[in-house]
């Protein structure tokens, strides 16, 4: 309980500070995974140290994924170490799936209320298509300048919310 306590702590910091600044700060997620490391380390020994820094590097390694993509920021990178440090791989993981269907269904509402659809559907077949064309990314990075943003924590919360239920 304490573990899942701990991390909704960091979770609730986290999204009170993207949806000010569009940061997370590293005071918050490097916080939640020394202390994540450090509490299973004290209270299950080297198995829960091992279990803590696979969370961790497995929530860390598929972002960073994501953010080479520039899908999401650096922030969130390492607030999924985090939450991965405190509630292991399994968790991090259903968080990661439901918080990505949760940005899509954000990101959709988005498009929809702007009247954008049409145009963001256009602009992104023109760089998938110049890219095959010219073989090379260069088309897709100058159209990954113009994406939608928005905090990603509006769909890491309610996605930590549906792991938490299906958990």
């Amino acid at each position: 309980m304490v573990e899942l306590g701990s991390c909704l702590l960091m979770l609730l910091a986290a999204f009170v500070t993207d949806l000010r600044t569009m940061k997370i700060p590293n005071i918050i997620t490097i916080t939640g995974i020394w202390s994540g490391l450090s509490y299973h380390l004290l209270m299950e020994g080297w198995i829960g140290a091992w279990f803590a820094v696979a969370g961790a590097a497995s929530g860390f390694g598929l972002m960073f994924a994501l953010y080479l993509l520039r899908a999401v920021g650096g922030g969130d990178v390492k607030l999924f170490a985090g939450i991965g440090a405190w509630m292991g791989i399994a968790f991090a993981l259903s968080t990661m799936m439901y918080s990505i269907l949760a940005a899509g269904c954000i990101g959709l509402i988005i498009l929809i209320w702007r009247r954008e659809t049409g145009v963001r559907l256009r602009r992104i077949t023109g760089s998938v298509l110049g890219a095959a064309a010219l073989r090379s990314t260069l088309p897709i990075q100058i159209a990954a300048k113009g994406q939608l943003q928005f905090p990603f924590m509006l769909a890491v919360l309610p996605g930590a919310i549906l792991a938490i239920y299906y958990m």
